[in-house]
């Protein structure tokens, strides 16, 4: 068989909707973020809209969307924060949990879930690590 444009299997940015998808599951996870004390302060001074667009460029590469993302690389943003193991899971939660309510199968959920092991180590703080 070969392969069109019609029976090519199309990206997970597509199958979940594009960019008014990705729109939303990034305002439905900063809603879950900012409503949660042990997060909310790392957003306090922080310019809301910024970040919302900055993640919804990202989140968009992740799911195999357009590449416009041109901020800040993953480290450079998040190593002088302090984040720990701990909150970086609860932040992968709020992910989760916002795309699940917004009906992403369990396939594309999947992996993102897998990115998100992937770059745990650009974001979490070195000396926050177990083990670190």
């Amino acid at each position: 068989m070969t392969v069109t444009q019609e029976t090519a299997p199309s990206s997970h940015y597509d199958r979940i909707g594009g960019a008014n998808a990705v729109k939303a599951a990034v305002e439905l996870f900063y809603d879950k973020v900012l409503a949660d004390p042990e997060l909310a302060a790392y957003f306090t001074s922080v310019d809301m809209a910024g970040q919302r667009r900055h993640l919804a460029l990202m989140l968009a590469v992740v799911l195999g969307g357009p590449d416009e993302y041109a901020g800040r690389g993953l480290a450079e943003a998040h190593q002088p924060l302090g984040i720990t193991a701990e909150q970086y899971a609860k932040v992968g939660g709020h992910l989760s949990a916002a795309l699940t309510e917004l009906g992403v199968p369990e396939d594309i959920l999947t992996d993102v879930q897998a990115v998100l092991a992937q770059v745990q180590d650009q974001v979490v703080a070195a000396g926050t690590r177990p083990g670190a």
